[in-house]
């Protein structure tokens, strides 16, 4: 059987096999290689505390992950397929490795946030 997540180093696993899985996809990948110039070294710590206070209430995320993806939106328009593409990969990557409550959290979670962007770009 495979953990739960529990720690800020089980998140870093899923946030970092997730985007690098991201960067060659065929969908999703423009995104985050020719539409926006990411800055990896920021963009991945940030993402992980985005998901610890998701599910761990730390806090410790400042950003406007909404307003970020309406910029993007406006630079390449965002379409369904996109966001189910998204989520297909990140649900893919926590059940490689994790099963348990905070597994099924963040997956519920992402599929929440994922339909409020959609609603609201």
């Amino acid at each position: 059987m495979k953990p739960d997540l529990t720690s800020k180093a089980d998140i870093r696993v899923v946030v970092d096999e997730f985007y690098r899985k991201i960067k060659s996809d065929p969908v999703v990948g423009i995104f985050f290689t020719k539409v926006v110039a990411f800055n990896w070294e920021a963009h991945l710590p940030a993402m992980c505390a985005f998901w610890e206070n998701v599910l761990f209430y730390t806090g410790d995320y400042e950003g406007n992950p909404l307003e970020t993806h309406r910029k993007i939106h406006l630079q390449h328009r965002t379409k369904p397929e996109h966001f189910s593409r998204w989520l297909e990969l990140f649900d893919q990557t926590i059940d490689a490795h994790f099963s348990g409550p905070n597994a099924d959290k963040m997956k519920y979670r992402a599929k929440a946030i994922a339909a409020v962007m959609q609603q609201k770009i």
